[in-house]
C-alpha cells in the first residue's frame, strides 16, 4: 500500500513508523510512505556529533536508523519502506541494493547517469550524492528508507559532513534536467513508487 503524506513533521512520522512496525504481524500488508519534511537534520545510531559542523538553527533529531547525519527539507522526496523482510525473503543487503537500483533506474528515465559508490551507501551522480539511504530492522521488519534530492535548497548540507563524509558534494535531480516537465516531489514520487514496487 502506498501512502502519500505530503509535507509532514519529521518526529511524528518517525514515531508512526515505529508504532506501525511494533503493531504489525504476518498478516499486515507492507506499506510505502512518500513525503517531504520541513528542514531537519537527523542523526543515526552511530552518528558522531562532530559531523554537525555548525549550528544554523535547524533542529537535530537523534533517531534509530543506521548511518550518520543527513538533512531533510522541502523539495526532497522521502520514501519510507515498511516491509516484512522475512516474508519477502530479503536480506538487508539485497534490499539496499534494490532500493539503490530503483533510484538509478528512475534517474535514467530523466537521462541522468547515476551509480553506486563502493563502501558508501546511496546513489551518486559523478562524485555528488543525490540519494541517501538508512534503515532500521526490528523483528525482521524494516522502516526508514531513502531520501532523494529533487528540487531543494542544498545549502544546509554545507553545515554537515553528509552521511559522515567530510566535503561530500551533494546534487539534485533538478540540476540535471534541462528539458521536459519540471521535476517536483509529487511527480517524481509517483515514478519512484513504481520503480520500488518493480524492484521489490
Amino acid at each position: 500500500m502506498i501512502r502519500t503524506l505530503g509535507r509532514v513533521d519529521y518526529e511524528p512520522t518517525w514515531r508512526a513508523m515505529q508504532a506501525f512496525t511494533a503493531a504489525r504481524d504476518e498478516a499486515t500488508p507492507d506499506e510505502l510512505w512518500l513525503c517531504e519534511h520541513p528542514p531537519v537534520f537527523t542523526q543515526g545510531l552511530a552518528g558522531k556529533p562532530e559531523h554537525l559542523l555548525r549550528d544554523i538553527g535547524i533542529p537535530v533529531v537523534k533517531i534509530d536508523r543506521g548511518g550518520q547525519i543527513t538533512y531533510h527539507g522541502p523539495g526532497q522526496l522521502v520514501a519510507y519502506l515498511l516491509l516484512d523482510l522475512k516474508l519477502r525473503g530479503l536480506t538487508v543487503k539485497t534490499l539496499v541494493h534494490r532500493m539503490e537500483q530503483a533510484v538509478i533506474d528512475l534517474l535514467a528515465g530523466y537521462g541522468i547517469a547515476a551509480e553506486r559508490l563502493a563502501g558508501a551507501p546511496g546513489v551518486y551522480v559523478g562524485a555528488a550524492k543525490i540519494a541517501a539511504l538508512g534503515l532500521k530492522v526490528k523483528r525482521n521488519c524494516c522502516y526508514h528508507g531513502l531520501a532523494l534530492n529533487v528540487a531543494m535548497d542544498l545549502a544546509p548540507f554545507a553545515a554537515i559532513n553528509p552521511c559522515g563524509y567530510p566535503g561530500m558534494a551533494v546534487t539534485q535531480l533538478s540540476a540535471h534536467v534541462h528539458h521536459g516537465p519540471a521535476a517536483n516531489v509529487e511527480n517524481v514520487g509517483a515514478k519512484l513508487a513504481a520503480q520500488l514496487q518493480r524492484a521489490l
